[in-house]
């Protein structure tokens, strides 16, 4: 069976004395790590939190988060991670529209259970401080497994929430367990990995672990971000693999000679979620020598692994001093089937321009209450995933904008991906983005926002004639902001939708 809980009971019966968690506060063998999980499980069933019922978790990145999921998975209910960056009236929608029967709280979240919106939660919460956790799961009666259904929700994410309506993926065990089985299969994944969870558990990179979990792996946790605490727990705990965000690379690449700590043993580097420029990938490979550097490229819907682009691209694109390959998210895993359509719904020709649409069996079963954009998302088995891209002759893939943030200037498509690109050839440019804004004469005109690398600075002249130099006219921005930082999700994603409506009044720009 293709569930969780039947991995985590494969990784009981055969992988029981290998190390599956490891930490500042202690390891724990899986045997070990499950006996406490099946109490956190007891927890969950002593509040009322029942088989196919959901409970929410509003966690830093620890073991002890960890326990909980594999507990849901173990007693078959669903855990509902909740992104513990947002607003509290945010938080309580998520709640209330999951409909949970608990609510696991980190010690850092406890005062927000005295807000108005989440107090009618506080009944059926409990701290995950340490004391009060271990006290409550030293009580707790071990829960025993339930046989779960392959379509049977596994875990609900939400997508977005920092603008709009929050939307609920419903990702089953199937999914879950096939897109573990695709990453271990292309990455190359080992039993005798230690798998560093730097992504936040409420965000559907985190799900890059499950492979480790299926081959018995161990798993280790950064809390919270910074450059420093990111080595250190890769020196410190013998980490071999892990995921990161480009805007944390390069952040520690800023800060941090890596060279200073111990990485012999990190072996594989996956970094994704937005796109990285080509210099900065190659700066990357240099300051981890001993690590196989490579691309993927998701969504929540697909749980999360959709392409690869593998280290011997990456080599290769280097050493032909071509960097066309690098602005890849390189080719479909096994298991997916990828189309590029017009807006008519027909396939497009090889390079043309168009929606990227998959099939998969790691593509979400649909939204969480939400019918209309289940059914406007998924059509006759295919998922349409909002991104516009093109595949090359060789099957990569090359994204080129969201479909909502293409611009329509004067009447030509500009896809921002292009421009920034461009942009991030400047060697003083730190990050960038671009994004339309209305014009009263264009429809619609390019605007960037820029940072600069520490020290440096440009004029919006410099910058126009540098990107006059490698792409059309059209596609130049005309108006562009310096600012010392861009707002990110928690992945580090840039929020263009922020950007936007903070410099929607032409007055603001430019400044």
């Amino acid at each position: 069976m293709l569930t969780l809980g039947t991995a985590l009971d494969r990784c009981l019966r055969l992988y029981g004395a290998r190390p599956a968690i490891v930490d500042p506060e202690g390891t724990w063998t899986w045997r070990e790590h499950l006996e406490r999980a099946r109490r956190a499980a007891g927890v969950l069933q002593a509040i009322g939190v029942r088989r196919g019922e959901r409970f929410g978790i509003l966690a830093r990145n620890t073991f002890r988060h960890c326990e909980l999921l594999h507990a849901g998975y173990w007693m078959g209910a669903i855990p509902v991670p909740v992104n513990i960056r947002l607003a509290p009236p945010e938080i309580a929608f998520i709640l209330r529209d999951a409909g949970v029967k608990a609510l696991a709280v980190d010690e850092p979240f406890l005062p927000l259970l005295d807000h108005r919106e989440i107090a009618p939660f506080a009944g059926t919460a409990f701290s995950l401080a340490p004391a009060d956790y271990e006290r409550r799961l030293a009580a707790a009666r071990p829960a025993q497994p339930v046989d779960c259904a392959e379509e049977d929700e596994a875990i609900l994410l939400y997508t977005g929430g920092t603008t709009g309506r929050a939307k609920g993926v419903r990702l089953t065990h199937f999914n879950v367990v096939s897109n573990g089985m695709q990453c271990a299969m292309e990455y190359g994944y080992r039993g005798s990995d230690t798998y560093l969870h730097v992504a936040p558990m409420f965000h559907s990179a985190d799900l890059l672990g499950t492979g480790y979990t299926l081959l018995g792996g161990s798993h280790a946790y950064l809390p919270q971000f910074s450059a420093r605490g990111f080595l250190t727990a890769i020196a410190e705990l013998g980490v071999t693999a892990t995921m990161v965000s480009p805007t944390a690379i390069i952040m520690t690449l800023q800060e941090l000679r890596p060279a200073d700590f111990d990485l012999r043993r990190l072996r594989f580097l996956l970094y994704g979620s937005a796109p990285m420029a080509p210099e900065w990938i190659a700066r990357t490979i240099e300051a981890f020598p001993g690590a196989q550097v490579v691309q993927g490229y998701g969504l929540t819907e697909t749980s999360p692994i959709l392409t690869c682009l593998d280290f011997a691209e990456h080599r290769r694109a280097l050493a032909s001093g071509d960097a066309t390959r690098l602005r890849s998210v390189g080719r479909p895993v096994t298991g997916v089937d990828m189309r590029i359509l017009d807006d008519a719904g027909r396939e497009v020709a090889t390079g043309e321009i168009g929606e990227v649409v998959v099939r998969a069996p790691n593509v979400t079963a649909g939204y969480l209450n939400l019918p209309e954009a289940t059914a406007a998302a998924i059509r006759e088995g295919w998922f349409h995933t909002g991104d516009v891209g093109r595949v090359d002759g060789e099957g990569f893939l090359y994204l080129l904008d969201r479909k909502k943030d293409m611009v329509i200037t004067g009447g030509e498509n500009v896809y921002t991906i292009e421009v920034e690109q461009a942009i991030y050839q400047h060697p003083d440019v730190a990050e960038c983005a671009v994004l339309g804004v209305p014009d009263e004469k264009y429809g619609e005109s390019l605007f960037a926002a820029i940072v600069m690398r520490p020290g440096k600075s440009l004029t919006q002249e410099q910058l126009i004639g540098h990107c006059r130099e490698r792409i059309g006219g059209y596609k130049v921005p005309r108006q562009m902001v310096f600012l010392p930082a861009l707002p990110k999700s928690a992945m580090g994603k840039i929020l263009k939708t922020e950007i936007r409506k903070q410099y929607r009044d032409p007055a603001k720009r430019g400044q």
